[in-house]
């Protein structure tokens, strides 16, 4: 199948500060479509693959924008997936539990080259980069799959919404999210970030940071909230009432889970107990060299609303983008 829409590469001058800042990408960024979702080089090579994928009934995706409780929400759906498995989940990574579907199109070639000669002499590392620059075994696969993306709604495979595979969609408001992604772009050599906040925040909020726009992503989810395989979720509602969301989403799942199995994986999921849960802080990328070294770990505090990094001009500003974007939609981000 042919990827419908255009790909372009970002104005020369652009890229070239972009890649300054940017290290992990060495060709150059692209804009898709009329939105201009801004990815690396590698989505272009890609595009006609992810967008024919074929997708299962009985898969279920989990979409959100990066650092939106992806990881939070992957673990939960998995657990409930899976007879409530805590043994299983601790000992098997949960990026082989939960693939990620395009992640190999942010491993450039050439940061490839470099993980592989890092891991000289560790055949298994090698390997494991080697899968990591590939397309996740997803045919292989036994159902029910469970999948992570950030592909907005309008770039999913068409075969998600012909087979009425179930989505959740999970929402985060922007001041966390923002936070969040720059510390992973630090974290993440395949971004390889090295600026500061605020520089960052300015990519951000001008729609030039992966996956993005963040709001065109945002009113995409909402506007297939009322489709029966969509479950639509604000994080700080999961955050505020964790057994309420167990519960809701394992009803969209038809999936039956008791009370004491709910409070045990409230502990489970509990953010202190998280972050100590080497199967989900990505301990396997951090052993090859893909995880950068004296950066905050991938799963931080997981709060609402405690952003240290967050001067007042700035929350300023993205209360301002935020109203702009927001004046055309009935989107209304729960309070803190």
């Amino acid at each position: 199948m042919t990827f419908p829409f255009s790909i372009d590469f970002v104005e020369d001058r652009l890229n070239a500060q972009l890649m300054r800042d940017f290290h992990g990408e060495r060709t150059g960024f692209v804009q898709v479509g009329d939105k201009r979702w801004f990815f690396p080089s590698g989505f272009k090579k890609h595009a006609d693959s992810m967008y024919s994928f074929e997708a299962r009934p009985n898969d279920t995706w989990i979409v959100t924008y990066p650092r939106s409780g992806t990881t939070w929400t992957a673990e939960m759906v998995w657990l409930m997936c899976n007879d409530v498995d805590f043994e299983q989940a601790k000992a098997v990574p949960l990026t082989q539990r939960v693939p990620f579907f395009e992640f190999y199109q942010f491993v450039h070639d050439e940061v490839k080259a470099t993980l592989l000669k890092e891991n000289e002499g560790n055949e298994e590392g090698r390997r494991f980069v080697e899968a990591l620059a590939r397309p996740p075994p997803l045919p292989q696969m036994t159902t029910p799959r469970i999948i992570k993306t950030h592909l907005p709604i309008s770039l999913l495979p068409p075969s998600v919404f012909e087979r009425k595979a179930k989505i959740i969609y999970v929402a985060r408001n922007p001041a966390d999210v923002v936070v969040s992604w720059y510390h992973l772009n630090r974290l993440y050599r395949t971004q390889g970030y090295v600026g500061d906040f605020e520089t960052f925040y300015n990519y951000f909020e001008r729609d030039l940071t992966s996956w993005s726009p963040y709001w065109s992503h945002i009113k995409e989810g909402w506007e297939v909230k009322g489709r029966d395989n969509v479950l639509f979720m604000f994080y700080e509602d999961m955050k505020r009432n964790l057994p309420d969301t167990i519960r809701k989403t394992a009803a969209f799942l038809d999936r039956t889970v008791t009370e004491e199995q709910i409070g045990a994986m409230c502990a489970h999921l509990d953010i202190t107990n998280f972050r100590h849960n080497k199967a989900v802080q990505c301990e396997e990328l951090r052993v090859v060299g893909v995880l950068k070294e004296g950066e905050q770990q991938f799963v931080r505090k997981g709060q609402v609303g405690c952003n240290d990094e967050m001067t007042e001009a700035i929350r300023r500003r993205i209360d301002e983008w935020s109203e702009r974007n927001l004046s055309d939609t009935d989107i209304r981000f729960p309070e803190h």
